[in-house]
């Protein structure tokens, strides 16, 4: 039985013209060397700078003949917004505080990406050989994988927050549920590049 390895990067660290800046460009290096000896069959990326940069910062570490291209639904969006009434009561405020400004356009392209991201990028491999896939994307849409992953309820994306070039390992076998193997992992980076992008509550 085959299983497909999907592994998230969350973008590396941007400036505020959304390129990396030279802490993300080391974050991305250092990425690229921890997943140097994976047998990766695809790359993807999202289609904003940050991403793209990061994707092509870790490719050139992979030493492998896979190219990086581009994936929408790689890209930052808001997955799923929750009507109130599907939210935890004691947290409902504040989940709905945070999604205030999200439009209803944004909020029906969102979910129309979230789908195409569980569509084309998690469930076990159809084929005979394990396989191995990189995704270079945002926080949101880690998340939005991580909670399909455990199979949670939609909003539960909100709360799933990694750190810039963190790693997150989910293992979909044909016989059993997904597994998180890894979770914003860190360890590829020296203690003074880990938790940029990172709420405060969240770090260690």
């Amino acid at each position: 039985m085959s299983v497909r390895h999907l592994y998230l990067a969350r973008h590396a660290e941007p400036g505020d013209d959304g390129r990396l800046t030279e802490q993300g460009v080391q974050q991305a290096i250092l990425l690229g060397r921890r997943l140097s000896k994976v047998p990766f069959a695809s790359v993807h990326h999202g289609p904003l700078p940050r991403a793209t940069e990061t994707a092509q910062l870790v490719s050139k570490q992979l030493g492998s003949q896979v190219p990086a291209t581009k994936l929408d639904a790689a890209g930052d969006y808001v997955p799923h917004r929750p009507p109130p009434d599907e939210v935890d009561p004691e947290y409902r405020a504040g989940v709905m505080a945070f999604l205030a400004d999200v439009s209803v356009e944004d909020a029906a392209q969102g979910a129309e990406l979230a789908a195409d991201a569980i569509r084309l990028l998690a469930g076990p491999e159809q084929g005979e050989d394990d396989t191995h896939h990189l995704v270079v994307t945002h926080a949101f849409t880690v998340g939005w994988l991580v909670r399909h992953a455990y199979a949670a309820p939609a909003w539960r994306w909100l709360g799933i927050d990694n750190g810039h070039a963190a790693l997150t390992v989910i293992r979909y076998d044909t016989d059993r549920p997904p597994t998180v193997v890894v979770f914003n992992d860190m360890s590829h980076l020296p203690e003074e590049l880990r938790w940029t992008g990172s709420p405060r509550h969240t770090m260690l």
